[in-house]
């Protein structure tokens, strides 16, 4: 069995030499140091230690506060430590203590109670969200054209224009275009664009025509 300790600060300026020595104190033959915010989702230590923890290891912290950030983070926390055959605790938190069976009860009726709260606030949400949409509000992002800008594209587009000329002049990319116009109740017809090697007969023909007849002559 080896008994591995976890410490954390959250800003450089903080020392973890309190937290060091009352982890060796407690008979850590190793400990896993950071500095570093614990809203931060990345722990390099911390996952150093997941990857590290055995059967029959202890992790030991001296608050639970310098392990997980919430309630949630610490239950799923220390599931892992447990799933890989290790057992938790905490220095300040004496009833946080899986090895012991008080300590494991405990840590079970904390995570029916979260797993309620959980629910509750996903009840709550919904609700809000109906009464929301009842009252008017519509959710998402803020569409890119307005109502004057669609019925434009739309005028434009059944005057001949294309997709392309229209989103070049609104600032949109073409689905956007393309929703609009749907949208609209436009039908969606694929216009070609000009053919470029007929674009350019025509301006040779034109230039031809621009010349001099005793040019035109040789």
């Amino acid at each position: 069995m080896t008994l591995l300790g976890y410490a954390r600060v959250s800003t450089r300026e903080q020392d973890l030499a309190l937290q060091q020595r009352a982890l060796r104190e407690a008979g850590c033959t190793r400990v896993f140091s950071e500095k570093i915010s614990g809203i931060k989702d990345t722990r390099p230590q911390l996952a150093r230690l997941m990857h590290t923890v055995e059967y029959g290891d202890v992790v030991i912290v001296t608050r639970l506060d310098r392990l997980a950030r919430s309630t949630l983070h610490l239950l799923r926390t220390v599931d892992a430590i447990i799933k890989a055959g290790a057992q938790f605790r905490s220095l300040a938190d004496t009833w946080c203590d899986t090895t012991t069976a008080h300590g494991k009860l405990l840590l079970t009726v904390l995570a029916g109670l979260s797993e309620f709260e959980r629910s509750l606030i996903v009840s709550r949400t919904q609700a809000g969200i109906l009464r929301a949409r009842e009252l008017g509000v519509v959710f998402g992002r803020r569409p890119k054209l307005n109502p004057k800008q669609r019925r434009i594209i739309a005028e434009r587009y059944q005057a001949g224009q294309t997709m392309a000329a229209l989103a070049r002049d609104f600032g949109v990319s073409e689905p956007t275009i393309w929703r609009a116009l749907r949208g609209a109740g436009e039908p969606l017809i694929a216009r070609a664009a000009p053919d470029k090697g007929a674009v350019a007969t025509d301006m040779l023909a034109q230039f031809r025509d621009l010349r001099p007849a005793a040019a035109r002559q040789s």
